[in-house]
């Protein structure tokens, strides 16, 4: 996590980072997921960042900034990354999904207009689309804790 904040702050892609330290760019992906990165990967990165190559060592999964490790990562600013990389592909999928579905559509009308096809997968493909979106936004969930616990205190006729 601290590569890829580190990376994030110089506004760099995984790209840029991996030509910029003579890593491969899935070397990178490797080590911002949280793989144990090699001595020489890190020097690379240390090279690249400007620091000390204590500051990445041990500490490439998360450092707390209470710890006083200005370049250490958060639990807020882990969730938040976190967050953002979820939204990232939840926006992907939904982009590709309006993309193949239009396309769907077009080959249905030219190859078959008597009959509309494409609804089928459409639908499908849109509850998966919409799971995903339940999922990540965090919708209210229809038999969640929330009502769970209402249920019991209703059951019970007291607060739990």
């Amino acid at each position: 996590m601290i590569v890829r904040k580190l990376r994030l702050q110089r506004g760099w892609s995984q790209d840029q980072l991996a030509t910029l330290s003579g890593l491969s760019v899935r070397t990178v992906q490797r080590i911002e997921r949280g793989q144990a990165p090699g001595l020489e990967s890190l020097k690379a990165l240390a090279a690249v960042f400007e620091i000390e190559l204590s500051q990445l060592q041990g500490n490439t999964m998360l450092s707390t900034s209470e710890q006083g490790n200005t370049t250490g990562v958060s639990r807020e600013e882990r969730e938040a990354m976190e967050y953002v990389q979820a939204l990232r592909g939840f926006y992907g999928h939904l982009i590709t999904y309006v993309v193949v579905i239009a396309a769907l559509f077009v080959i249905n009308l030219l190859s078959s207009p008597h009959y509309i096809w494409a609804v089928w997968p459409m639908l499908g493909w849109g509850i998966g689309v919409a799971v995903h979106a339940f999922n990540l936004f965090r919708l209210p969930r229809l038999f969640g804790p929330q009502w769970e616990r209402n249920q019991i205190e209703k059951r019970l006729g007291r607060k739990l």
